[in-house]
């Protein structure tokens, strides 16, 4: 596993909320599997711009913080599922807020193409 060389400096709850959420996906991911246990395909149905290998870095991001749980079930082909640790709910209100404020900010702000 990568060994950080520069440890991180977490000195306040927004860094390290944004170390634990932080990243293009992450939010997004937890939205779609708080809507039910999720196998990575359909959580790349879900977010059809980012690549398996980033989605499946983030996964395993959110795995270590405990925020998802992964599955491997014993069949063949493995099937896998991720879904929600008790720690990750509790991350459920700042998500649904983010989801509402984008949702109402959206058609006021234009991105330029670059």
């Amino acid at each position: 596993m990568y060994e950080r060389k520069i440890p991180r400096k977490v000195e306040c709850g927004i860094t390290f909320i944004m170390e634990i959420i932080g990243g293009k996906w992450k939010p997004c991911l937890i939205y779609y599997i708080d809507q039910g246990a999720k196998r990575p395909s359909e959580l790349q149905r879900q977010n059809p711009t980012a690549t398996r290998r980033v989605l499946n870095q983030q996964l395993k991001e959110l795995e270590e913080h405990g925020i998802v749980k992964r599955v491997v079930y014993a069949e063949l082909p493995p099937k896998v599922e991720y879904s929600l640790t008790d720690m990750g709910r509790t991350l459920l209100p700042v998500i649904h807020v983010m989801y509402n404020w984008g949702e109402e900010q959206m058609e006021k702000v234009t991105f330029s193409a670059v």
